[in-house]
């Protein structure tokens, strides 16, 4: 069995995340990429593209345009699965778009830290 939310590892990922969370308002395509595993296998499903492996995630990230990025974050739950293994889950608001975004980031503990290993952002049509 694997022991769920050691604190530390919580403290660890929920860290990681916000440094991803502030990247990507601030548009720092470098911290974006190097929180993906730099891996064929890894995997991102967008609101208008699928992209498979940290070459295509990159490529999107740096075409990508700067502007209307903030959002306001809401009911983010990270799990802790034994010490190298989470998710995250986060729904989100924009002023510029009148649905709900959903969230999710698998994390794996690699040498060089935690990565993110796959992620999905999808939109909800009703209405917040």
């Amino acid at each position: 069995m694997y022991e769920i939310n050691i604190p530390e590892v919580v403290a660890e990922v929920t860290a990681a995340f916000q440094r991803y969370e502030q990247a990507l308002v601030a548009n720092d395509v470098a911290v974006l990429n190097e929180l993906f595993w730099r891996s064929p296998h890894t995997v991102r499903m967008g609101i208008t593209e699928n992209l498979y492996g940290h070459d295509e995630i990159a490529g999107f990230r740096s075409a990508r345009s700067p502007l209307r990025l903030a959002r306001k974050l809401r009911r983010t739950v990270i799990t802790t699965y034994g010490r190298d293994f989470a998710t995250a889950n986060t729904e989100f608001e924009r002023a510029t778009a009148p649905r709900i975004g959903r969230q999710s980031h698998t994390w794996l503990r690699l040498p060089e830290g935690w990565r993110i290993v796959a992620a999905h952002v999808s939109y909800m049509d009703s209405p917040r």
